[in-house]
């Protein structure tokens, strides 16, 4: 059998065809480009070149400010921050005196050890206030409640007994 030198040319080319059309849907030739091919188009030019945009190393604090903020733990943290530093915020006398309890929907609730340091830092509100609001803004305080010690209760305990109460206690 004698081949045909046109039909093996016609086969090469074929093949040859074939490879290339598969080169070119694997590698792309810029109008049907491949997922990774579209990947490296959409980066930005120079993001992988040392000392480009975006390669400076940050500080610590500021990752962790962008971390927070784009998270929302800004006012979270501010709160904490601010519990944790009562006594700066107050002084060291009077944070002996004073604990902050709790803070709910922008109230911040302060325990005394006496009617006298409530009434005192009753007083002192606009100050603690003041403070505050320039050293935690994220916190969101509104008001400051000053509370007392608590007065005891006679509405527990073996002797109670329901009613009015111990009126005639006193008299």
């Amino acid at each position: 059998m004698t081949d045909d030198p046109r039909s093996a040319d016609s086969a090469e080319q074929s093949e040859s065809r074939s490879v290339y059309l598969r080169f070119r849907r694997i590698f792309g030739d810029g109008s049907s480009r491949s997922s990774d091919a579209r990947k490296r188009a959409t980066r930005e030019p120079g993001s992988s070149a040392p000392f480009g945009s975006g390669r400076d190393p940050e500080d610590l604090g500021a990752v962790m400010d962008a971390l927070t903020s784009r998270l929302g733990w800004n006012s979270p943290l501010a709160q904490s921050e601010l519990l944790s530093s009562w006594a700066e915020i107050v002084g060291d006398e009077t944070a002996e005196h004073s604990s902050p309890a709790s803070i709910d929907e922008g109230v911040l609730a302060v325990r005394c050890d006496s009617t006298a340091w409530a009434t005192q830092l009753r007083l002192m509100r606009v100050q603690v206030m003041t403070r505050i609001a320039t050293r935690y803004p994220d916190a969101g305080i509104s008001s400051v409640r000053f509370e007392g010690p608590g007065a005891p209760s006679w509405k527990k305990g073996p002797r109670s007994i329901p009613g009015r109460g111990p009126r005639d206690t006193y008299g």
